[in-house]
């Protein structure tokens, strides 16, 4: 492994994919456990626990999707005009999501808020499943032709292994989800979902192990890193610890700390997933000779080049105002006047 401007890029865009799922995910998370609080008063609060970052979560996904598109071009086309049906459910599940925030409590009848409420939480659910089945496609191969061009359909990408990171995912984010909750809310709500959490623990361990049983079965492509270079298996070990810690910080009431664990414990699922794929974008099977690499599927290095002087210069401006939204809206959620 040379860190040449291809592998750069391979670690910018994996840094840019992973600011979206540690963000957003506990959006998707919120959302997922929205219909399980039974009142109006409590539904608001989720709402307003991430109404002043979540459309700024989602520029990550925005940025890191940009800069595929300048770094590795070819595998921008084909994922997207392969998984073109995927990517426009997982589109619309996104906006009737972001619809429901916004239009929730336009009115006070209870028919308008319980139908948004329903948008809201299962656009979040599918939202979430969607993003871990293509993450699981991508590390389980589609069928490529010799020009790149995927072969299959929707259907070809709703198989077994792929379903089951989906559901992963699920698991992971309303797990996230809930611990941010109980870090904004109070009284009787935070009692409500801290209750939740030793059971999503437990669904997304389940999952989790389940899921690196298949990979390691079904996937050998997906540990050659790790057996090359043995001193990568120190990703695993923490990534294990750092799930090992967030029931025990939960335990001692630590919600902070919980939620670091959590925001740790995603990052390296996806510093594994990306060992695993490395030097691959798309791996193809069963031709693995037509994979698209990050040598491949990649622009000139002189883009490359002049597109990582703007991303020296634009990442720091996005990590700027991720944090000062979050440092100006920091503390307990309280209603008032102008909330959702």
């Amino acid at each position: 492994m040379s860190l040449d401007l291809n592998t750069i890029w391979f670690i910018l865009i994996g840094v840019l994919l992973g600011g979206y799922a540690v963000l957003d995910g506990f959006d998707l998370g919120v959302g997922a456990l929205h219909l399980f609080t039974k009142t109006d008063t409590d539904r608001r609060i989720t709402l307003n626990s991430i109404g002043p970052v979540w459309d700024g979560n989602e520029v990550w996904l925005v940025t890191g999707g940009g800069a595929l598109f300048a770094a590795f071009p070819e595998v921008y086309a084909t994922s997207f005009s392969g998984f073109y049906l995927a990517f426009m459910l997982l589109l619309f599940a996104l906006i009737f999501r972001a619809v429901a925030i916004e239009f929730r409590s336009k009115r006070e009848s209870r028919k308008w808020r319980t139908a948004w409420d329903m948008s809201f939480s299962v656009s979040s659910i599918v939202s979430a499943l969607l993003i871990g089945v293509a993450l699981g496609n991508i590390a389980f191969g589609i069928p490529l032709t010799a020009e790149h061009e995927y072969t299959g359909g929707l259907i070809g990408l709703l198989r077994p292994y792929p379903i089951v990171v989906g559901v992963t995912s699920v698991f992971l984010f309303t797990m996230h989800g809930a611990i941010y909750l109980v870090m904004k809310t109070e009284g009787d709500l935070q009692a409500q979902v801290r209750s939740w959490i030793p059971r999503l623990i437990a669904f997304f361990v389940i999952g989790y192990v389940f899921t690196t049983m298949l990979t390691l079965a079904f996937l050998p492509h997906m540990k050659d890193m790790l057996m090359d270079h043995p001193i990568l298996f120190l990703i695993p070990l923490l990534n294990v610890l750092a799930i090992a810690n967030i029931p025990r910080e939960v335990y001692h009431g630590r919600d902070f700390r919980a939620f670091l664990s959590s925001c740790v414990a995603m990052l390296l699922l996806l510093a594994l997933f990306g060992i695993g794929m490395y030097p691959n974008m798309i791996y193809s099977s069963p031709l693995p000779e037509y994979s698209l690499t990050i040598y491949n599927g990649s622009s000139s290095a002189k883009t490359q080049q002049i597109m990582l002087i703007i991303a020296a210069i634009g990442m720091p401006v996005v990590l700027a105002y991720t944090v000062s939204i979050y440092w100006i809206f920091r503390g307990k959620v309280k209603l008032d006047a102008a909330s959702y």
